[in-house]
């Protein structure tokens, strides 16, 4: 896992020299072990190093066999060997055994249709010093970031935005566009990030970029297709691709410890009980929110070691600024908070990577949001019943079920209409209305949720117009909540701390299985993700393989109506910066209404809290927060 960053224009290769030392030092913590660098008229290319497998030659910059070619990247490819295998029958001839050199000669060898070839998580970048163009590209599912931007005859593009920021040619300045849906959705969905000019390449796209000119486009999307199984196939199936990607996900280098997070809930549990590793991590909070007891009992079980930690609360709210400087963009997630700790106790304890349970949820249907709103049983077999209807009658049944207030009519409605009438997402804040009620007119501007979502039902319906309610739904999360939440948070919280997280669980070959397995064995009557559960089940104590999701539940309710805490956020609240953005006195009244327990408002001054905390960071204090912290990472790899 490494870091890297890259820059195109026309200055002198002296001060390119300078300049890429300092970009990719501001990344340091990406890659404490090693260090690279190249540079010509051209280009500069910075790399620094977080190393598992060839810890002794695989350090980049790496070059193909006539210097022509250069590639840097971050990730890991679980199929590497078999490729170089592969090359290596074709004629290339390789320098080092990591992965990295694998996809520079599958470029070579195959262009873009390399990356069909691919399994893993990655974000690399290859330049041509013969025809002067670059290629980039990022996995399938978003697992790692990659971002760019065109400024003052400059191109750049890395790992992270804050990567670009001591470079002269780099115009920091906010994105107002950004704000109004980050309100509602509590990250940032448009490719256009939070600073103006700079994107995110999305996640299954590659790119090109020569003579000034930059051209991207998608290689990969989800295709759910499900075959006619039966539900102990489909079972066998999910049991046997989910143990294959255990276990090539766990591959390292001799030396290197590999780790697990478990927490109480069945994803985690069950790549801890496949993977068996030497030792788990668990994080809770003192206050309460505490799932360790779960942990530590599921680690006797299996006999395995657990170590757990409980945070307070002033160690939460201390280390909140950083969090949202790490992150790059403000994303109001609260469980960003206890990931940032629970890898920060696997770096304590001397661990580089740790596996955990991402995607499960989105491949096997996971979410009660998908329509899973009542604990009775009846009315859930009932539902199932008039989900067979056809798609006419189910929808006018839906329409009509709009707005109704009856026992079960909530699970029915998410059930029955249109999932473009009924889902955006996993978060709710702000209603677009509310969130006007509360910013200033120059920010009530900026893409609907219709703009943001339409794309991805209207390419639903194009694929298969009889396509299930709930894949359409899963397919929604797969390229929103996905890249832009749950992958980006624990991509930079685990390399705030030097760790890398693998994810088996979203991988290329597990979602083969997932896009065909019938979603009547997912979500039904009996629970969400019923068949991966059924799978867990074999592996796990039956009360962890059907025991309902929790997330890293988070005391944001406590927090705010602690007084501490809560003064803490309305003073943040009453600075004149604050009201450029937002309604002051509304805002205001907000965090003192829900500290007297007469609204319940945790969600929303959580949302507008994250934003002010990163927004101050970035661009009033000038990000000073964080240089102690690269000094700490200098003196940690000198070491």
């Amino acid at each position: 896992m490494c870091g890297i960053v890259a820059f195109v224009d026309n200055e002198k290769p002296q001060l390119k020299d300078t300049l890429i030392k300092k970009m990719k030092d501001r990344i340091i913590h990406r890659g404490p072990d090693a260090e690279g660098q190249y540079v010509d008229d051209d280009v500069a290319l910075g790399f620094r190093r977080l190393s598992f497998v060839d810890v002794k030659s695989g350090n980049q910059p790496i070059f193909n066999e006539d210097q022509s070619k250069i590639i840097e990247f971050n990730g890991e490819i679980y199929n590497f060997e078999e490729l170089r295998g592969e090359l290596i029958e074709k004629g290339h001839t390789f320098t080092t055994h990591a992965d990295t050199e694998v996809i520079l000669h599958g470029y070579e060898e195959w262009g873009k249709d390399v990356l069909q070839k691919l399994r893993g998580m990655f974000a690399f970048i290859i330049w041509d010093t013969k025809t002067k163009e670059m290629f980039g590209a990022r996995d399938h599912f978003g697992i790692k970031p990659l971002y760019y931007a065109q400024m003052n005859g400059t191109f750049f593009v890395g790992s992270e935005i804050k990567a670009f920021l001591d470079h002269p040619n780099f115009e920091m300045e906010l994105n107002k566009r950004a704000l109004k849906s980050y309100m509602t959705f509590q990250y940032n969905v448009t490719q256009e990030t939070f600073f103006k000019g700079v994107y995110r390449l999305p996640e299954a796209h590659y790119f090109t970029y020569k003579d000034g000119k930059f051209a991207m486009e998608q290689y990969w999307d989800e295709d759910f297709d499900p075959t006619d199984e039966s539900f102990d196939q489909a079972v066998d199936n999910i049991d046997n691709v989910v143990k294959n990607s255990v276990k090539a996900h766990t591959f390292a280098d001799k030396g290197i410890k590999v780790g697990s997070f478990l927490s109480a809930g069945v994803d985690s549990s069950l790549v801890t009980a496949l993977m068996r590793p030497n030792n788990t991590f668990s994080i809770g909070f003192d206050s309460g929110y505490d799932e360790t007891k779960q942990a530590r009992e599921l680690a006797a079980k299996l006999d395995l070691k657990n170590t757990d930690k409980l945070l307070t609360d002033e160690e939460a709210f201390k280390t909140f600024p950083l969090i949202q400087y790490y992150l790059d963009e403000p994303d109001s997630n609260p469980s960003v908070v206890p990931l940032y700790f629970l890898n920060k106790l696997a770096k304590d304890n001397g661990y580089k990577a740790l596996l955990s349970g991402e995607g499960a949820d989105e491949l096997f249907a996971g979410y009660t949001a998908y329509g899973f709103n009542t604990k009775v049983k009846f009315i859930r077999w009932v539902t199932e019943q008039l989900k067979k209807l056809p798609k006419d009658q189910r929808y006018k049944l839906g329409k009509w079920l709009e707005g109704k207030h009856f026992h079960g009519s909530e699970h029915l409605y998410r059930n029955l209409a249109p999932a473009r009438d009924t889902f955006i997402g996993q978060a709710y804040i702000f209603s677009p209305a509310e969130a006007n009620e509360y910013l200033k007119p120059e920010y009530q501007d900026g893409p609907s949720i219709t703009d943001l979502l339409k794309p991805l039902y209207d390419k639903c319906d194009e694929k298969k117009p009889e396509m299930n309610e709930v894949a359409k739904k899963q397919y929604v999360d797969l390229h929103r909540f996905m890249p832009g939440d749950i992958c980006l948070k624990a991509d930079k919280m685990s390399m705030a701390n030097s760790v890398e997280i693998r994810v088996p669980l979203l991988d290329k070959e597990v979602m083969k299985v997932a896009e065909t397995t019938p979603t009547k064995y997912l979500f039904n009557d009996k629970g969400t993700k019923w068949a991966f559960r059924m799978a867990a089940n074999r592996h796990l104590p039956e009360e962890w393989a059907t025991r309902p999701k929790l997330g890293f539940p988070t005391p944001v309710r406590e927090w705010l109506r602690e007084e501490k805490y809560y003064k803490e956020v309305r003073n943040l609240f009453a600075q004149d910066f604050v009201k450029e953005f937002f309604n002051q006195d509304k805002l205001l009244q907000l965090a003192d209404d829900n500290f007297a327990g007469k609204v319940d408002g945790r969600r929303k001054i959580w949302t507008v809290y994250t934003f002010l905390v990163w927004y101050k960071l970035y661009f009033i204090d000038n990000f000073k927060l964080d240089e102690s912290n690269i000094d700490k990472a200098k003196a940690s790899a000198e070491a």
